[in-house]
This record gives structure tokens, sequence and C-alpha cells, in this order.
């Protein structure tokens, strides 16, 4: 009978892994050696690991399985987004992106297979949710954006952002067990400062994130300011409505005063009357948020929303500013390639 290795690797503890290797009769420091591997060197498989014998690596596959996620399909936009299809051990897909720009190089990391929000105006929200992502593989994601940087522009990633296919918040463990790999000295050291996990809004796990003393920033899909309308583009309002969030939101910063920004894309003839940057403004006003992100809508398949024109947006902002409220308005990278916000769907 043959024996089918059924414990992934990279869930072990570096403790874990050296009571294996004293057991099987290694010396303790091959446990260092394999840790490096696993999460400073981007091993995929055993077969990678060079500097160990040929008969230890044959151990390891034996015992453990390496489920890394590898690159499926690459994108290379016109503005120079790139946007990456990764496929997991089982063959299912996610999409990551790397935003460049003079002064940063970001990655846009998925934490779900698909997503269970159904939001109207995101291709992803389209897509059946499979399943979470596994730390690890989030972890994946970041080391083959970072590649990917350091390939075409020479440089590594500066800053990580949660924005991609899901929603990290309903795969809490997983995505803050990624961030401390992320971050740990023994990972990729990056600061948590450089992080961002951005929400559609579950009010009881924001509420969380200030509990646990988290130390990365945190970002608010907002995308309308009044119940009735949110209701209408986010279901998930109906059972986590703006009281409770702007509640939410209040805790996570009194606990962690860590950076919140609202991100608001704007729909033609839906979002964007002076009456709708009223209501965001009280919204903007209750909240102790550093910046609102006015955000171009990406038109999609599904979708029935359409883009305001440049003269329609342009007067939104000048409201908000007038207002004092320091907003900024993104234009999408990656709009040829479906890579913008709210164009994931694994098309590639």
């Amino acid at each position: 009978m043959v024996k089918t290795a059924s414990k992934n690797i990279r869930h072990l503890s570096i403790t874990e892994l050296e009571q294996y290797f004293e057991a099987i009769g290694e010396k303790k420091f091959r446990a260092k050696q394999v840790w490096e591997w696993l999460w400073q060197k981007g091993a995929q498989s055993f077969a990678d690991m060079s500097n160990l014998s040929k008969d230890l690596r044959q151990k390891l596959g034996d015992n453990f399985f390496l489920p890394a996620i590898t690159m499926d399909a690459t994108q290379y936009s016109e503005d120079g987004t790139i946007k990456t299809r990764f496929k997991t051990h089982e063959g299912h897909l996610c999409e990551g992106v790397l935003i460049p720009t003079d002064s940063r190089n970001t990655a846009c990391v998925s934490s779900q297979i698909g997503c269970s929000l159904s939001c109207r105006f995101c291709a992803t929200g389209y897509i059946e949710r499979k399943r979470n992502l596994d730390f690890d593989e989030i972890y994946d994601e970041v080391v083959l954006l970072n590649k990917e940087s350091e390939k075409i522009y020479g440089k590594k990633l500066s800053n990580i952002v949660f924005m991609g296919m899901g929603e990290p918040l309903l795969n809490y463990k997983n995505v803050l067990k990624a961030i401390e790999r992320i971050t740990a000295e023994d990972g990729l050291a990056m600061s948590p400062r450089r992080i961002t996990v951005s929400t559609a809004g579950v009010a009881k796990m924001i509420k969380q994130l200030g509990d646990d003393q988290v130390r990365f920033k945190l970002a608010l899909s907002l995308h309308a300011a009044n119940d009735t309308k949110r209701n209408e583009i986010m279901p998930i309002n109906e059972t986590n409505n703006l009281k409770a969030i702007v509640d939410a939101l209040n805790h996570f910063y009194k606990q962690t005063k860590n950076e919140i920004t609202l991100e608001y894309i704007l729909f033609n003839n839906f979002n964007d009357s002076k009456k709708d940057a009223d209501e965001l403004i009280k919204i903007y006003r209750q909240v102790p948020a550093d910046l609102v992100n006015i955000i171009e809508y990406n038109p999609i398949d599904f979708a029935k929303f359409e883009k305001p024109s440049e003269e329609r947006m342009s007067e939104f902002m000048s409201y908000l500013e007038k207002n004092k409220v320091n907003a900024r308005l993104r234009h999408s990278r990656g709009k040829d390639i479906d890579a913008a916000c709210g164009q994931l769907a694994n098309k590639g």
C-alpha cells in the first residue's frame, strides 16, 4: 500500500520541524535550512531544496506535501500593470495584480477563490466561492508577484493590498497568518504599515481586528453612503448596516490608531449627486478616516452600471474638497487586461 503524505509542511512550526528531523535521526539545523526554503527562498517543491541530500528530499516528499501556488497565465497592460492568474495544487484559479508607479510597486492579492458577497458591480462577485485560500497560498501570491516586480522593474514590492478576489475578513485567520509570515523577520520582513486589508464591511470582524491589535491599515469599500442604496449594490449591508460599520471602525481605530481609508466607486446617476456627496461627508465625519479614495468605475459584462463623465466626477471631487474632505480621485490601472478594480474574474 502506497502511503500518501497528508501534512502540509508549511503548516508546521519551526519547533515541529526540528522535532521531525530529530525523530528521523537528522541534525536539528536541517529544520532551519528547510524553513528558509519554505519562507525566504520561495521553494515550490522539495526538489528545489538543493542543499539537502536527495535521500532527505525523498523522505520529506514521503511524509509531507508542499501545495505551492503556481503561475498559470500572465497579462501585461499598456500602463505597466501585470495581472497573474494563479493555480492552486488542485487546479482552482485566482488572480493577483502588480501595480507599478514611480514611487511604489504594489501587489494586489486575493484571499478567496471566488467570493460569497455578490456585490453587484464586481466581477468576482459573480463567481461562486470555491474555498478560502490558505495562509501559505496567500504568501505564495506575494512571493510570485515580488519575483515579477524584481524581474520586470528591478525592485522589490513596496506595498501589499488585500483588494483582489474575495472578502479578507471572511478568511480571517488565514489572512492574519499570511500577514504574520509576510512581516516576519524570517519571512519577507515587510512592514505591516505597508499592508492594507480591504473589507466590504464585516462589522464583527472589523472589531476583532481592533481587539487583536493588528498593525496594518484598513480600507472600507463603502460605495454608497445610505443603507437603501448600499443594500442594493452590496447585499452584505443588510446584515452589516452603516451604523454597525461606523461603530466597528471607531472601535478599530480606538484600539489600534491605524490608518483607515474609505473607498467609494462613482456610478453614473446612482451615487454621484450632491446629495450622495453630502451623505458621504456625513459618514466621513463619523469615522476617523485619513482619506476617501474616489474610484472611477470599470465596467464589467454582468452589471448595468456606467462610469460618470469626467465633468461629473470633477464636480463631485470639488464638492468634497470644498467641504474639507481629504479625497483623492483614483484612476484605475490595467483596464485593458481586466486587472482594474472590480474586474478580476479569472478571464486570463
